[in-house]
């Protein structure tokens, strides 16, 4: 069975929203890394290469139900902050937004009775849970940190933060390498 073209679109709409996720974290490890914080430069490095995946995840699923991928034109994401707690919220309230798109698409794939969608989707419901959870927790440490005034703080958690190591998803290969 095919994939019904109401959801084929919106996937290809939020392959961009991946990709265009991949490209803000992307920015923001660059500014942190330009700012001497290469624990949080590397933490949103590899955050990047998970939105990518995520991106490839359902550019895959649309392919494996017969359907097409258009991609869309991914705008330039902002490229400075004031602050590393400024560009961590800027990561929560991105999070956020994103996890309004995934029930969104949810929503849509029950609303057109597509249930292989549905059921594909629950593992970006439960991964969007972790993303606003993990960015919840930085931006609450950051401001405690920023309220502290410890730049000794800052640097230890900075260090913390480059221990993160990315794990590929396994099923984002290119179609037919597996």
């Amino acid at each position: 069975m095919h994939i019904n073209k109401k959801v084929e679109r919106a996937l290809n709409n939020q392959i961009k929203w991946e990709l265009y996720s991949c490209y803000l974290y992307l920015s923001m490890s660059s500014w942190l890394d330009s700012i001497g914080l290469k624990g949080m430069s590397h933490y949103q490095f590899v955050q990047a290469q998970e939105e990518k995946d995520h991106g490839f995840k359902i550019y895959n699923y649309v392919l494996s139900r017969g359907g097409r991928v258009i991609l869309q034109q991914i705008d330039v994401p902002p490229f400075e902050w004031h602050s590393a707690l400024q560009a961590f919220e800027h990561t929560f309230e991105h999070e956020k937004n994103v996890t309004a798109m995934i029930h969104d698409l949810v929503d849509l794939s029950i609303a057109e009775k597509d249930h292989a969608t549905t059921n594909m989707l629950q593992w970006f419901v439960d991964e969007q849970v972790e993303e606003e959870a993990d960015a919840e927790d930085i931006v609450n440490k950051l401001a405690m940190i920023q309220q502290g005034g410890g730049n000794k703080m800052l640097y230890t958690f900075d260090k913390e933060m480059g221990q993160r190591v990315y794990k590929p998803l396994t099923d984002t290969m290119a179609p037919g390498s597996q």
